[in-house]
């Protein structure tokens, strides 16, 4: 044998180390639970965008009927007057609350079959929130001034420049929409954790404690005589303030929901 041969045969073999792939980076991970949710599109663009075109031709509608009424018209003093206090420019709100809850309660157990850890799941989940939420406020924001401008779309019916929106700055408007669609994901969110973490106990004793808190600030407000200063601070808030000051629940609503989740046993 040459001396090629005999080292051969006394080298001990080795093992080439297997090629792996890199690890996603932590935001890849978020953001690829961004991608999951958004799959069905229509369930958080889609058929929330339906229901405000609805609303606008429902608005349509009534505006017309009252017009008729009144017998000022479409674009009356009275029709127009009315339409200032009109629900219809919140329609999409109550839907995206089931969004919220779906995305927690049936896209979780999904997600954990793909190995997604409920930290990931979390962030990626709120990060879609603040997605939609940024679109839909400037979405609706510059509707708003649309309608403003063009006098309700040319034919005196409002929508969007209808309850608070409008009345201050473009800007207001956008900060409205952005933490008001935050606040409604983020609550239906931190809801559902509680009941995939507690079931049905967590529920009840979530809602005794809402409702005590409530009925107990009611109670005391009334009972010190207290409605006047209450009214007197919200004024002084300003639509912006108050718009600010529940940017407090919206964050307690989205740690309390990440801490929930974060010992929550999905049920299939």
């Amino acid at each position: 044998m040459t001396t090629t041969a005999i080292e051969r045969e006394t080298t001990p073999m080795t093992s080439t180390p297997a090629m792996t792939r890199p690890l996603p980076s932590p935001f890849a991970r978020i953001w690829n639970v961004v991608r999951l949710h958004l799959v069905d599109r229509r369930t958080y663009i889609g058929i929330p965008w339906i229901i405000v075109a609805f609303a606008f031709l429902i608005s349509i509608v009534l505006s017309n009927i009252i017009g008729f009424v009144t017998g000022d018209g479409l674009g009356g003093a009275e029709a127009t007057a009315n339409q200032r206090y009109s629900w219809a420019v919140l329609a999409p709100q109550w839907y995206l609350i089931v969004v919220a809850v779906q995305s927690i309660g049936l896209t979780f157990p999904f997600a954990l079959g793909f190995s997604v850890t409920r930290r990931d799941f979390y962030l990626g989940t709120s990060l879609m929130f603040v997605l939609i939420s940024a679109f839909n406020a400037v979405a609706f924001a510059v509707l708003t001034q649309i309608e403003k401008v063009t006098d309700g779309w040319w034919m005196g019916t409002y929508m969007f420049n209808a309850l608070w929106f409008g009345v201050d700055g473009w800007y207001v408007d956008l900060l409205s929409f952005f933490v008001l669609q935050l606040l409604v994901f983020f609550i239906g969110a931190s809801v559902t954790t509680i009941y995939m973490r507690w079931r049905i106990v967590g529920m009840l004793v979530f809602a005794i404690t809402v409702a005590v808190v409530v009925l107990g600030t009611l109670s005391l407000i009334t009972f010190t005589s207290s409605w006047p200063a209450v009214a007197t601070w919200f004024g002084q808030q300003g639509i912006a303030g108050i718009f600010l000051w529940l940017l407090v629940p919206t964050v307690l609503a989205a740690v309390g929901g990440y801490v929930t989740l974060r010992r929550a046993t999905p049920k299939n």
